[in-house]
């Protein structure tokens, strides 16, 4: 079985793959691109392109780079991602100029969660061009947390924090030195329930920072020895929460209230995670049901 059979492309909408010959040559930009696909993933085409490809027999230049950029906008992880991100890298330098401004822009600006995938994706790319730059995982985890905290997407909350443990032991491999990454990929683990690993990373960094951020982390150490840890797993509380939004939204006040309040219950968990979101929900839930006075308390604390 060849190699081209064995790849089985990752299905994406929109994308179409084209199987091109062994001696199929990408060629563009008066013969400074000459990049030869000899045992290569099939082509990503856009569909309006696959088809003028079927009568013409191969894409040109401007094809085979809208049609990789598309695929790995919609998904970075996808098969033969590594080698979509070099020809990009080699052939199509107007191509990466355009991801660098979509990073920028979506930096600039307050983002919703479809923005923040957007933003993991570019981030993805990006770290597939420069695979020996720790900032690229570092930010690309900082992203999942962030998008693994908010109410709005805290369904995603167990997901959003596996992928950030992930990308912040990435990050860690090839900056060991990095002591915000590995106070950050404590959290990760703290927040997936991973204390005494949590511990580890943290004892390993904790002499190398500030003395105000030194003693907050001595006492996250001192906490976990001592058994002073959330209840449960905090990932477990946030997709409790996310329950709660979704309660809230379907009418149910009284459900998602008692969600929160189940939550808000637990003081470690309630101390060392900000919360005022959360409050505000509370509240506005307690208005719904007609507890004023309640709601009137929430909102104090939000």
């Amino acid at each position: 079985m060849s190699l081209k059979q064995q790849i089985q492309p990752t299905p994406l909408d929109g994308i179409r793959y084209f199987t091109p010959p062994d001696d199929f040559l990408l060629s563009g930009r008066d013969g400074l691109v000459a990049i030869l696909w000899e045992k290569k993933p099939p082509v990503p085409l856009l569909e309006e392109d696959f088809s003028t490809v079927a009568e013409n027999g191969a894409p040109d230049y401007d094809m085979v780079g809208n049609g990789i950029y598309q695929a790995l906008r919609l998904n970075p992880d996808c098969i033969g991602a590594a080698w979509y991100a070099s020809v990009l890298k080699e052939a199509y330098p107007h191509i990466i100029s355009e991801l660098g401004g979509q990073i920028i822009m979506l930096d600039a600006k307050e983002v919703d969660a479809p923005y923040l995938d957007r933003k993991i994706n570019f981030l993805k790319i990006m770290a597939l061009l420069d695979p020996d730059n720790a900032g690229l995982p570092l930010e690309i985890a900082r992203t999942y947390v962030d998008k693994g905290s908010r109410l709005s997407s805290m369904q995603h909350a167990v997901t959003c924090w596996y992928a950030a443990e992930k990308q912040l032991k990435i990050a860690l491999g090839l900056n060991p030195d990095d002591h915000h990454a590995a106070y950050e990929y404590g959290e990760a683990l703290y927040v997936l329930g991973r204390y005494e690993q949590a511990a580890e990373v943290w004892s390993e960094m904790v002499t190398l920072l500030k003395p105000a951020e030194r003693a907050r982390v001595e006492a996250r150490i001192a906490g976990i020895l001592a058994g002073k840890i959330p209840l449960v797993p905090p990932v477990d509380y946030l997709t409790a929460l996310s329950v709660a939004v979704e309660q809230h939204h379907g009418g149910f006040n009284d459900d998602a209230a008692a969600i929160i309040k189940d939550v808000l219950a637990d003081p470690i968990f309630a101390a060392q995670f900000p919360l005022d979101e959360v409050y505000y929900l509370l509240g506005t839930c307690y208005q719904e049901i007609g507890l004023m006075d309640e709601a009137a308390d929430a909102f104090k604390r939000s």
